[in-house]
């Protein structure tokens, strides 16, 4: 048991290593500009983030007055170091509470505002993170991408609104997908490439690392933000402009649906099913089409086309014609 428990350990230490990516603030100003008039009143939680680096906290604080905000609660996995990245090891994790700023127009630093010690290593499954949850409105945070099935389930079954990064290939979880189908959770508004920063133990072996001033930083392609907060994106039709032909939009061999390789190309008279790449969650609009199901055929195998599998597909019905 002892080994079993040390192996598991370990296993979560490299996992940890391997999700320290630090959103630039950039980012989260072009996002949550969108969402601005929801966080008047509100409690907003940063559950995975280091308030002395986190860019997510900078934002928060530094808007809390403009924004209106209620309270401002941060929390990260073991980390009360100064440094720019801990190695997560110190025996006490912290959290913050901010409720503004002393003087107007002030912007605080979270040595101003005085840590409190949490019991436990602060992770979000934790007790004391979820009775800080339950205290909250709105999450806001870049969770661990291993930890993403988990992490959504949990905020929602405490029914939080919430705005969160996230992996593309998330999607492709049943439980994800099922939240997606459900129209309890959908994309943000700017979704795809995002640079983050990461720590010097990342070796830049990779064309899409690259180091400035001596912070490394990496670019992933497949990224997103998800959340159940209303936005104007989710709302827009998606302009069609091609029409059906069985040459161009061959069935598939296990169910009565016809194979759209890109979501540009979905054509605009079609009344049946299609399969579609999950880049067009991008461009869902409930109101404009219905998901089927994902992935499987009627023999419950993966959509192919000739016995050849593409990349997952969403099965949809366009709810205009």
């Amino acid at each position: 048991m002892k080994r079993s428990s040390q192996n598991r350990n370990l296993n979560n230490a490299r996992t940890a290593k391997k999700d320290e990516f630090y959103t630039q603030l950039t980012d989260i100003e072009k996002e949550l500009r969108h969402y601005e008039a929801v966080f008047k009143g509100k409690v907003v939680y940063c559950n995975c983030d280091d308030p002395k680096n986190s860019s997510f906290f900078h934002y928060f604080s530094y808007k809390f007055e403009s924004l209106q905000l209620k309270k401002l609660l941060t929390t990260c996995y073991k980390n009360k170091n100064i440094e720019m990245f801990s190695q997560n090891d110190t025996e006490q994790a912290i959290y913050l509470e901010y409720t503004g700023p002393k003087k107007k127009g002030t912007i605080p630093l979270p040595e101003s505002i005085g840590v409190k010690y949490l019991k436990s290593d602060g992770d979000f499954r934790s007790k004391e993170s979820i009775e800080l949850l339950k205290q909250s409105d709105i999450v806001v945070t870049n969770p661990p991408f291993s930890l993403f099935r988990e992490y959504v389930a949990q905020i929602i079954e405490y029914k939080k609104k919430f705005i969160i990064i996230g992996n593309l290939n998330a999607v492709t979880y049943k439980e994800i997908f099922n939240l997606i189908k459900e129209n309890k959770i959908w994309f943000g508004i700017h979704n795809g490439d995002m640079e983050f920063i990461v720590p010097n133990h990342y070796q830049p072996r990779e064309t899409r690392y690259r180091e400035e001033n001596g912070v490394k930083y990496r670019s992933l392609g497949t990224i997103c933000w998800f959340t159940n907060l209303d936005n104007k994106k989710r709302h827009e039709d998606l302009i069609l402009y091609k029409k059906y032909t069985p040459e161009e939009y061959p069935k598939y061999d296990n169910y009565d649906a016809i194979e759209v390789a890109k979501t540009k190309d979905i054509p605009m008279d079609y009344k049946g099913v299609m399969g579609v790449p999950i880049t067009f969650l991008d461009k869902y609009n409930p109101e404009q089409f219905e998901i089927i199901k994902f992935r499987k055929g009627n023999d419950d195998k993966d959509l192919s086309i000739n016995g050849k599998c593409p990349y997952f597909r969403i099965l949809i019905k366009n709810k205009k014609i």
